[in-house]
This record gives C-alpha cells, structure tokens and sequence, in this order.
C-alpha cells in the first residue's frame, strides 16, 4: 500500500456516529485510484449490501497488510480478500470457521455495523430444536419449515459452478489428476478463492445429527459439510476437523470429474424435517439421496 494512503478509520471517526458507508465514500473521493481497484474486488453474485458490508473490511485492514500494492497481485491480497468473505459468508450466511479464524475475523471487523443483518442459529441452538421436534405436530400439506431456494436460484448460481469447473479441471492437471494423493481441500479452495467466491466449512460431532442409524450415531468423530454461495458440494467424515474436511473437499471434487455440474434444487433432511436445498450436481449421479444438510442458509417463513 502506497505510503501517501491515510485511512480515515480510527476510533475518533467511529465516535462522531458516522456510517460505515459515510466514511468509505469519503476515503474513496479523497483516493480516487483506489476506486476503480477496489470495485474490481467484489464478486459476480454478492448484493449491493454484501459487497459494501465487505467493502469496508477490505479498506479497514489493508493497513494491516503493508505490502498490498494496489493494482498488482499479492498472497497479502489474497490472504485480506479471502478474510474478507470468510467473515462476509459468516455474517450474511451463518457459515462458521475453525475458532482461530472466527476470532480473527471478529477482531478484523471490530467497528463495522451491518444494518438489518440476517441472524442465524448456532449449532447447539439447532441440536436443540431437532431434541423437541418429536414434541412438535407434524408437518401438514403445504407446511415449510424454511422458505428455501428460489426457482430462479439454479439458473442464477450455474454461471459461476461453469467457471469454477474451468479452474478445477485445469488445476487437476497441474496436480497430475484427481487421486489420493493430491491435497484435495487445497486445490478446491484455491479454485473457489480464484472465482471471488469462499467455501463454507460446518462441523458437527456425529452423534449431534439426527435419523442417524443408531450404530452410526454411537460413532465418535466429526462430519464435515462443505458449501459454496450457499450451494451444496459435500460431507465427509473424519476423527478430527483436518481429517473431516478432506473427505469432504474430495467428494465435492470427485462431482468435477464429469463431463458437467449442474445446481439443482433436492429435498433434504435437515433438523429432523424435510427441506428443499440448492445441491451441486453431476451427470453421472444416480442416487438423488444425500446425508443430513448440517446448515441451511435460507431465510425463515
């Protein structure tokens, strides 16, 4: 980052109560060559909010990352970019991240306020609506538990998989081709990151997931779900986080090995109720039956 660049976010700034919005509009008329660079940053299917929520994270915290020259590619840029939608995913998404990473962003994003922000349910929160399900009456016809994918969701989605499906294909050829030995969770995220975009990692111990067989529920261990722009890509299970998010990020790209994905919307198990949800899909796929969904990142009726 060039030296004669001030940031205009210190805490005396904050203090006069203006917007997060107020204050970047500011910063980008008084560096104009910024704004062009920075609008560049944001991605194809972010809204209007989400790009200006991570927007500002990106101007906050490029003073943390010195080397960042504007214009020129960086791993500093990378690394503040893929901050940027981690905590973007956590906000907008209900996306959660290893515990590290989760007080990172946290401390990146200390004065920013995202007006009307979705809320989301933590995990123990959902265990615990799935234990009282059994109390509840039953669904009738008509009922939805979540309000789900839109139809028009698919087709709005498929532009960006098409991409990503370039990028992983010739980054398999780069790596020798699919197999056990490739880093297989590597390869996805740096595909997903090149695509603007940021996978989403939801862990959850396996006896805590519902209509389990009950020789699997006895089990110990992770399972790992992976998501992309709130779309499906994959679970997998593991003794640990490491472990679980590899089998995870390996059925995902074993969905790239055919001849095209396609976004689709299935009927899931989530919670203990029956939901539709956005499913990454290929055209060698048989069985339209997938494991419990771990998160659902669709707004309530």
């Amino acid at each position: 980052m060039t030296g004669d660049v001030v940031l205009p976010f210190g805490k005396s700034v904050m203090a006069e109560g203006r917007s997060g919005d107020d204050v970047v509009s500011e910063f980008l008329q008084q560096n104009p060559h910024l704004a062009q660079w920075v609008e560049s940053l944001a991605g194809e299917s972010e809204t209007e909010k989400q790009w200006r929520a991570r927007r500002e994270f990106i101007l906050r915290n490029m003073e943390g990352f010195p080397t960042i020259q504007p214009g020129s590619p960086s791993p500093s840029l990378d690394r503040l970019i893929s901050l940027s939608m981690v905590w973007a995913n956590h906000i907008f998404l209900g996306c959660r991240y290893p515990q590290p990473v989760m007080d990172k962003i946290t401390e990146m994003a200390e004065g920013i306020a995202v007006q009307n922000a979705p809320t989301h349910k933590t995990r123990d929160e959902i265990m615990g609506m799935s234990k009282d399900a059994s109390k509840k009456p039953k669904p009738g016809v008509g009922y939805r538990a979540k309000t789900g994918p839109t139809l028009q969701a698919p087709k709005e989605h498929q532009p960006f998989f098409n991409r990503l499906y370039k990028a992983i294909a010739w980054k398999l050829v780069s790596a020798g081709g699919f197999g056990p030995n490739i880093d297989h969770f590597e390869i996805l995220r740096t595909c997903v990151e090149s695509a603007k975009a940021s996978l989403g990692c939801v862990f959850v111990p396996l006896k805590d997931i519902p209509d389990l067989p009950a020789g699997r529920a006895q089990q110990g261990g992770l399972v790992c779900e992976l998501r992309c722009q709130t779309v499906y890509l994959g679970t997998g299970y593991g003794r640990g986080e490491d472990s679980a998010r590899a089998m995870a990020a390996k059925e995902a790209l074993k969905l790239f090995q055919s001849r095209k994905v396609t976004v689709k919307i299935f009927r899931r198990k989530y919670s203990g109720r029956d939901v539709e949800d956005l499913v990454l899909h290929d055209d060698q796929m048989r069985n339209s039956s997938f494991p419990p969904a771990l998160s659902y990142p669709f707004d309530p009726e």
